[in-house]
């Protein structure tokens, strides 16, 4: 039977402390480091392994833990290749939460639960080598995942090599069951954690993207700590979640857009805390079988494209509608995305709940979305100075959608756009 939802964003426990102190997990004292809080020991940047955002597939905001199997992870990857998604560059199949069984081995290692994945996980890695894919795993720096599985803490040099030897090219680690002794802060552990199993994962040669979750517990602890969360999370691996996750398949789709909307406004307040290499993650792609409209959908993937955001869907890929298709695989939009300036798109003008945001790219154009949030369709407008554009005689204006083109001379314009949708354009100064 299918397990309730569970909440991605888990509270701290406090109550393990003599266990944690007397294991030697969370240090006492430690020189200060200029990326983490005061008295944390300072670590080596992690490898540059995502010079682009990543992309790909993730079982969890569709399957969860109930339906979560080998065949559904299998018969997803199969799907990315099959069409053409994998082509386009979404080639990281990661298992989320659940896939392990509630007891480690006998010598302390992870067990994956077979009647789940009953030939293993290195299996599953070979297999999505075999497709050309990527393999990615979830796990926790605490002492449970958030599904209640065990979590990582005291086992991080052990879980980094076993990750290693089943071939995982990327993992996710979560910060659900933290344990915070008495006299220390919350930031200060989370970082220590993180930082140990950064490098763990750095000791095992193997060369895996690390997705952080720490800012994501941190979200509303004022804007001065959370953007210190990120600052260190963004020396200690490749992408960090930010903030709430993103709606699941059993809600609503009001629900679901309500979700994509709150996660993108949160992102995009956060570009400066971005460069190159190191990106904001506001969490997966929820376009397919979603029941959100079409407009929702492209918004959704526009918006992610413009940020600079990690494109990770979160779908049925084995009955992805034509439309869906269409969208995750816009080459145009995927280029903006993977732009090799690496630069998250600024908010360049808001109007109560139109946003427009504008990327810089490396060959000097700019992409410029248009983002009408509210419930009536508007007309959206700015200068091509506001956008970030020189001087030109005029501007060539494409829609990544619609592939129409035109030239303005000063003012780019959406005209009539749809409630809840994203114009989409990359506009070039002409001489």
């Amino acid at each position: 039977m299918p397990r309730p939802p569970v909440s991605r964003i888990g509270s701290t426990l406090a109550g393990l402390t003599a266990a944690a102190c007397a294991a030697g997990l969370v240090a006492a004292t430690a020189p200060a480091s200029a990326a983490g809080p005061a008295g944390t020991r300072a670590a080596a940047s992690y490898p540059n392994l995502a010079p682009t955002p990543p992309m790909g597939w993730n079982n969890w905001s569709y399957y969860q833990c109930g339906e979560l199997s080998e065949r559904v992870v299998l018969d997803n990857a199969r799907a990315l290749v099959s069409s053409g998604l994998a082509h386009r560059g979404y080639r990281t199949v990661t298992v989320d939460d659940c896939w392990m069984t509630k007891q480690r081995g006998p010598k302390g290692e992870l067990v994956a639960d077979t009647a789940k994945f009953p030939h293993g996980m290195a299996y599953l890695g070979q297999e999505l080598h075999r497709m050309g894919l990527k393999f990615g795993i979830y796990e926790d720096v605490g002492t449970l995942t958030c599904g209640k599985y065990p979590g990582s803490l005291g086992h991080f040099a052990q879980d980094a090599r076993q990750f290693a030897s089943w071939g995982v090219d990327y993992l996710k680690a979560d910060g659900c069951n933290v344990p915070v002794p008495q006299g220390q802060s919350k930031e200060r552990v989370f970082h220590d954690l993180y930082a140990q199993q950064s490098r763990a994962l750095r000791a095992t040669g193997r060369p895996i993207t690390f997705s952080i979750s720490a800012p994501a517990y941190f979200q509303f602890a004022g804007d001065q700590v959370w953007h210190q969360v990120i600052r260190w999370s963004a020396q200690l691996g490749n992408l960090w979640r930010g903030g709430k996750d993103i709606a699941v398949q059993q809600s609503s789709p009001a629900a679901k857009w309500a979700s994509i909307a709150y996660n993108f406004r949160y992102n995009a307040n956060l570009a400066d805390l971005q460069r190159p290499g190191r990106w904001n993650d506001p969490d997966f792609l929820l376009v397919g079988d979603s029941g959100l409209s079409r407009d929702e959908m492209q918004s959704q993937m526009s918006l992610w494209a413009v940020m600079a955001a990690p494109l990770i869907s979160s779908t049925d890929l084995t009955r992805l509608s034509p439309g869906a298709l269409a969208i995750l695989g816009n080459r145009e939009v995927i280029a903006v995305n993977q732009d090799p300036l690496g630069v998250q798109g600024h908010i360049v003008q808001q109007d109560g709940d139109a946003v427009v945001l504008a990327k810089p790219l490396r060959d000097g154009d700019r992409a410029i979305a248009l983002f009408n949030g509210g419930d009536r369709a508007r007309t959206l407008s700015l200068t091509a100075g506001a956008a970030g554009l020189p001087e030109a005689d005029s501007y060539r204006v494409r829609d990544l959608v619609t592939g129409r083109s035109g030239r303005v001379a000063r003012t780019i314009v959406a005209r009539d756009v749809p409630p809840h949708a994203t114009v989409l354009y990359r506009v070039r100064p002409e001489r």
